[in-house]
């Protein structure tokens, strides 16, 4: 008999995948960091609205006022992480900006215990403990794709991203009643309206080929890569979930060391090493008993 799993792990895992390849688009289109997200968010929203319009699922949604604001707000914090992602790839390296950035399933847990009254165990402190660490080993150790000592500013600025994110998750969070898909489409379409001005600053690229990466960013790393995750994400474990999530950093890595010639120092690996097994340590632990569900349903 067919496991039932099957078809969902690779949809998962397929979102994954190409989650680890979203720097390498962003990097060649050539566009700032503003644009980009811009694009993803005009690209990716016409596309999701289209497919939620297609399968009826605006027919019968009636949002709350609260529910709309908090949309809002978890859309500015969604593509103000990208804004912030985006531009610390060109001061760092796809690789080192994608496992910095995974420290924010602990920043979601510390989120939790401020703003519910969860209680945060020793041992999540002793988890942030050593991703930070590694994210200071990454940031005194790490070489860029020129061959130079990584920028400070790249590291942090994957930082607030991670901050940003875990911020939209926490929101979406309290939206688990709303389809993620309508959530999703709620969302870019608020990036791509408060986006738009800076344009002004930061316009499109002029070149087609340039023109073309952001459509491919628009369409199969986000309209195509959010129905894969969204199709898949409820019918797994969520400790499948945890660990196939692990595949975007890794990807982000080999892409990083195939496209850019990026090669990572022993002390590198390291920090990158602490930080994904810190991060991925808290997952688990909430997770024991395995059951199908939804983490998070903020987009990447």
């Amino acid at each position: 008999m067919k496991n039932p799993e099957s078809r969902p792990v690779l949809q998962w895992s397929a979102a994954m995948a190409l989650s680890g390849t979203i720097g390498a688009v962003v990097l060649e289109s050539g566009a700032a960091a503003p644009a980009v997200a811009f694009a993803r968010c005009l690209v990716g929203g016409v596309l999701l609205v289209l497919w939620s319009l297609a399968r009826g699922w605006f027919r019968d949604w009636r949002p709350t006022r609260r529910d709309l604001l908090l949309a809002v707000a978890g859309g500015l914090l969604l593509v103000g992480n990208w804004v912030l992602l985006f531009a610390s790839y060109s001061l760092s390296s796809i690789g080192v900006s994608t496992v910095v950035y995974h420290t924010q399933p602990l920043l979601l847990v510390g989120m939790a215990a401020m703003f519910l009254g969860e209680k945060v165990g020793r041992s999540h402190l002793t988890r942030a403990g050593v991703a930070f660490a590694g994210v200071v080993v990454i940031s005194l150790s790490a070489q860029g794709d020129d061959g130079q000592p990584v920028r400070f500013a790249g590291i942090a600025l994957a930082l607030g991203a991670a901050l940003l994110y875990a911020g939209a998750s926490f929101i979406a969070k309290q939206l688990k009643h709303i389809r993620p898909h309508l959530l999703a489409a709620v969302q870019l379409t608020v990036g791509a309206i408060v986006l738009a001005p800076a344009l002004l600053f930061t316009p499109l690229p002029s070149s087609a080929p340039g023109l073309l990466w952001l459509a491919l960013l628009g369409t199969v790393h986000t309209a195509v890569m959010y129905v894969l995750m969204y199709a898949s994400i409820g019918k797994l474990p969520t400790t499948t979930v945890a660990l196939l999530s692990y595949l975007y950093p890794v990807v982000a890595v080999v892409v990083d060391l195939l496209a850019f010639g990026h090669r990572l120092t022993w002390a590198e690996g390291l920090g990158m090493l602490a930080v994904l097994a810190a991060a991925l340590a808290p997952q688990r632990a909430e997770t024991r008993n395995a059951r199908p569900g939804i983490p998070s349903r903020a987009s990447r």
